[in-house]
């Protein structure tokens, strides 16, 4: 396993300046130096480049998501719903040279070896095709392409622990477990800037060699409302916001 380690993972930021601060700052509190994230720094939300720079300041390693290759042309807007693709082009329209280049930059999937972990936004079966891990079925098809102890994901917006027992079983867990070495593991650390588990607060995950934890912080969505509605991005993504859908 390679020691100890500790790490706050973040996902699917989507642009939320006062969610991703909130979370931020609940990590701070917890004297977590690490952090991971695992896409969608931008869409849907109205601060994209104030995002970009603070996963390019505090996060140790960044994988892509689909919204994310979206802006910089690397997946089809025709993909997206007409809410999501309204964004997308308002998003595009605000970034910076440098900002874009930051997208550029990130992989679709990064592998730490020495921790036996492997993140991807998506799913490890074909990364690209931005497949959703809904079902405990698609849970048993993804642990066959990748090898790692821990595969941690985001994506859905919705936050699980899926264990594999060495017998071959998987169990679903929705907040907290301690980690066993025999077994292996899919986690959805949910979503930093846009829940759709019926919470509205803002959710993140805590990974240790020993336990995963699903952590949900409160913040002002009034304020990302508001600026939402200011730069005239659509009424529904407003709207569920405060409804964690």
């Amino acid at each position: 396993m390679g020691g100890v380690f500790q790490y706050a993972v973040i996902s699917d930021i989507h642009s939320n300046l006062e969610a991703l601060r909130a979370v931020l700052e609940d990590i701070d509190r917890r004297d977590i130096e690490r952090i991971l994230f695992l896409g969608d720094v931008v869409g849907y939300g109205p601060d994209p480049g104030e995002c970009i720079n603070l996963v390019k300041k505090r996060c140790l390693h960044s994988v892509a998501g689909n919204h994310d290759w979206a802006v910089i042309g690397y997946t089809p807007t025709d993909y997206f719903n007409y809410n999501a693709r309204i964004a997308i082009e308002w998003t595009r329209d605000q970034l910076s040279d440098e900002d874009l280049e930051f997208l550029q930059s990130l992989s679709i999937v990064k592998v730490m070896d020495s921790e036996s972990l492997f993140l991807v936004h998506a799913s490890p079966r074909q990364p690209d095709a931005w497949n959703y891990i809904l079902t405990l079925y698609d849970a048993e098809v993804n642990f066959q392409y990748f090898k790692e102890r821990i595969c941690l994901i985001g994506h859905s917006h919705v936050p699980f622990i899926i264990e594999r027992l060495p017998s071959g079983e998987i169990v679903i867990h929705r907040d907290e477990i301690a980690l066993k070495d025999s077994c292996r593991y899919i986690i959805n650390v949910g979503s930093v800037g846009q829940p759709r588990d019926g919470n509205p607060k803002a959710a993140y995950g805590i990974i240790t060699d020993e336990s995963a934890r699903i952590v949900r912080v409160g913040y002002d969505i009034s304020s990302t409302q508001e600026k939402m509605r200011r730069a005239g991005l659509p009424e529904f993504l407003i709207e569920r916001l405060e409804k964690g859908m």
